[in-house]
């Protein structure tokens, strides 16, 4: 699979072909926008090159068009992924140096995704919550940012050890830490572990740890329904 900023050759072979035949290419880019790339003709008819840059993560449709011998219309579909993250993303609470450190072990090549979605299940885990932050919504007292990074990586462990990043597996019957307390049922019936809202045990306890003076949580909305704090 190809990546953002790829210069690839498409080829197409034709058969049968002779001194008549001709081919063009027309790439369909994810945004509709379109190019036609100059194409380079060997082998009698039978081989047509063409250079494309993939300048968009998405689905590329490559549309070729075969006239005189060998008239054919042939259409290939080219998925295409975003250039790998390695820095800092906005709104992540923690970096792969700071997994890598938690997990005291190499940090996984997906680490950067699995960060951004952790973040993002913390983020719904905490709408009720209150504490201190900056324009982008990020925390900045050092203890809460301290936290939520742990919590960020707990919850990234977790998806590991279960592989069960949406919660469907079920968990546990109760979790304390400090002010903050789970609860759901064996069933699998109540709230799952971070899809609807609740954290992994570690996760909470890193949370729970915060002085009640930088971090507190507000009125439990309905969605939490297999939880209590």
């Amino acid at each position: 699979m190809p990546d953002v900023g790829d210069l690839v050759t498409a080829t197409l072979t034709v058969s049968p072909a002779d001194g008549t035949t001709a081919a063009t290419l027309s790439v369909l880019r994810p945004d509709g926008t379109t190019a036609s790339p100059v194409v380079t003709g060997a082998d009698g008819g039978a081989t047509w090159t063409a250079p494309v840059v993939y300048t968009l993560a998405g689905i590329w449709r490559l549309s070729w068009t075969v006239t005189g011998t060998g008239a054919s219309v042939e259409h290939e579909l080219v998925s295409v992924a975003p250039a790998p993250t390695v820095g800092p993303q906005l709104h992540v609470y923690a970096t792969t140096t700071q997994l890598a450190n938690y997990l005291h072990a190499a940090p996984p090549l997906d680490s950067p995704k699995l960060l951004a979605d952790a973040s993002k299940a913390l983020d719904d885990a905490l709408l009720t919550a209150v504490y201190d932050t900056d324009a982008d919504g990020m925390p900045t007292n050092t203890d809460v940012q301290e936290a939520f990074a742990e919590a960020v990586c707990a919850i990234a462990e977790w998806w590991g050890e279960t592989g069960d990043a949406i919660g469907a597996d079920g968990g546990w019957d109760s979790v304390s830490a400090g002010p903050v307390s789970l609860s759901r049922s064996s069933s699998g019936s109540s709230t799952t572990p971070i899809a609807g809202g609740a954290l992994p045990p570690r996760a909470a306890s890193a949370l729970g740890r915060l002085d009640g003076c930088v971090f507190r949580l507000g009125v439990v909305g309905s969605s939490w329904l297999g939880a209590r704090w």
